[in-house]
């Protein structure tokens, strides 16, 4: 990793520099945050749309019914 301030923009004042880079960074993570949310509502949708549905268990409960007198 290279931590050099070479490529940083220049500031008048270093405190406006910092607020700068703060906000790149804040972005920066921001988009990953986004990419790894979508990233997961798509694999749920594939995983959900592959499964095939189930009936519940009540649809065939009291079908048959054995009565003794």
């Amino acid at each position: 990793m290279n931590i050099a301030g070479g490529n940083l923009p220049v500031m008048p004042s270093s405190s406006q520099g910092g607020e700068v880079l703060s906000a790149a960074l804040s972005k920066k993570q921001q988009l990953a945050d986004g990419a790894a949310a979508l990233a997961l509502i798509e694999g749920a949708a594939q995983s959900s749309s592959a499964q095939t549905p189930t009936q519940s268990a009540t649809a065939t409960l009291g079908n048959n019914v054995n009565i003794y007198v």
